[in-house]
């Protein structure tokens, strides 16, 4: 869930001098700094007490974040519930129950060579964090790292997006209400504020956003060498073969696919489907959108259902896309209508889709569904293959063959088999991209280690070690040790 790959242009125009206050940055993050020191022996008691705080804040101020978020996608209540606040209410709950068993040493059984040591792995925190979220899931996709910084023992300094400013107005107050501005601390403002951030030495930064934006913070983390986590994007695919249900399959693409107004990192991008089945999938969608968002007869434009497009730039840029692949010989089968003030675009699906398209070219990132059928599954895999690895991949199918031979010879971040989205919310699983679609894993255990560092400790017996024989000077005894240990291994 990110940024577009095309950044949208930041609606406000900032400067250094009256948007960025330097020096109130730097002096936050050197009291970060000093507060990471003492952080380091927390407790996980004291860990759950502030994650305790950041449910409560969720819950006394659900109706507050619902608005907020409403007055900047015109997002229905429930979806808000759903898609943010469950989420990362799951996440919180999820972390308490497993902290202290995260926390404990993991012992680590020796080896012949390592006989008589004792080994464990500690996690420690990293130390001060930097998480900058996106705006198309602008309570989760910033809080939810939070949970992990703050479990793992850190400090965290937060950067919203300007791009949903009435839910990022909210959590600059709500914040520090809950939390103290030396431990948790949240920064407003463009890209001149990120870029005042980045300059930062920080120990981990956790981004997520657009490919081409990740590049600017690695290269930025590059000069502090500090770990990153980017949870980016790409074009996620779906194949449907011959044996899926294609009823079952256009209710749940359909609704990965208007979610937040396909504003929604792994969204089904595009569609690559049997080309006898092109047809009756497109009349099950069709149904599918109407039994979704037509009410009493009304249009989709007038459905309380469906959220809109986050700004006039995005609105713009997605009408681009549909037209552009219209004149270049797409057909609409779905939707196609489009409202410029109420920044709406229809539900709408695109057949005769060619590669060369710019709706293939970029991630979509908004409600329009290009088709492009096949003969044999491996032109399917071949086309996927073609591109930059997904941050998703979708299989609709009840042919094992099939599904292994796709799982095997293709690559994405996740893949969810007769379903999509659904394994984003789950809270065992590593979540994020490979390659061009993320860098590192979250959410659950994997959200802990990566604002962990996972610290070796080796403990040995005074006056003994097991390598002792291989000690100075280098003797014939100690040539034949070396032989025997090597023979020792075959």
């Amino acid at each position: 869930m990110y940024i577009s790959v095309v950044e949208p242009k930041h609606t406000m125009s900032l400067t250094l001098e009256t948007a960025v206050d330097i020096e109130k940055i730097q002096s936050i993050f050197a009291a970060h700094q000093k507060r990471a020191l003492l952080l380091r022996r927390s407790t996980a008691s004291e860990r759950i007490a502030k994650l305790e705080r950041l449910r409560e804040m969720l819950i006394v101020h659900e109706k507050d974040l619902q608005q907020a978020v409403y007055d900047d996608f015109r997002k229905p209540a429930v979806e808000v519930s759903a898609t943010e606040l469950l989420t990362t209410r799951l996440a919180i709950k999820h972390t308490i129950k497993h902290l202290r068993g995260w926390m404990a040493p993991r012992s680590v059984p020796f080896s012949l060579f390592m006989a008589g040591t004792s080994s464990r792995i500690i996690a420690e925190p990293k130390g001060v964090t930097l998480i900058i979220a996106p705006w198309n899931y602008p309570i989760t996709l910033q809080l939810e790292p939070l949970v992990y910084a703050i479990a793992a023992g850190n400090t965290a300094i937060l950067k919203p997006s300007e791009l949903t400013p009435h839910t990022s107005s909210l959590m600059a107050r709500l914040v520090p209400q809950y939390f103290a501005e030396e431990e948790v601390a949240l920064f407003e403002g463009g890209v001149e504020v990120s870029t005042a951030l980045l300059d930062l030495p920080f120990h981990h930064i956790f981004f997520t956003g657009s490919p081409a934006v990740g590049k600017i913070v690695m290269r930025a983390a590059a000069k502090h060498l500090a770990s990153v986590t980017l949870e980016l994007g790409g074009k996620s695919p779906v194949i449907i073969d011959e044996t899926a249900d294609l009823r079952d399959a256009a209710e749940k693409i359909a609704w990965g696919k208007c979610m937040n107004a396909g504003q929604t990192c792994v969204a089904p991008d595009y569609l690559l489907i049997k080309e006898a089945l092109q047809i009756p999938f497109i009349e099950e969608f069709k149904k599918t959108v109407e039994r979704f968002y037509v009410n009493g007869g009304e249009r989709v434009a007038s459905s309380p259902h469906l959220a809109r497009i986050v700004n006039q730039k995005n609105h713009q840029r997605l009408v681009g896309l549909l037209e552009d692949a219209v004149h270049q010989g797409a057909q609409v089968a779905v939707g196609g209508q489009h409202e410029a003030g109420e920044r709406y675009l229809a539900p709408t699906v695109l057949t005769q889709i060619t590669p060369a398209m710019k709706i293939m070219q970029e991630e979509i990132f908004g409600p329009l569904l290009p088709i492009m059928t096949y003969q044999h599954l491996d032109e399917a895999i071949q086309t996927i293959n073609a591109g930059e690895k997904p941050l998703a991949l979708y299989v609709f199918s009840k042919n094992k063959q099939n599904i292994d031979k796709i799982i095997q010879y293709t690559s994405a971040g996740g893949t969810c088999i007769n379903e999509v989205v659904l394994y984003f919310g789950h809270t065992d699983l590593p979540i994020g991209g490979t390659n061009n679609s993320g860098i590192g894993k979250s959410h659950g255990i994997y959200g802990f280690e990566a604002f962990s560092n996972l610290r070796p400790v080796l403990r040995q017996r005074i006056g003994l070690t097991g390598i002792k024989f291989f000690y100075p000077p280098y003797t014939e005894k100690v040539s034949n040790m070396v032989a025997w240990a090597q023979k020792l291994l075959g």
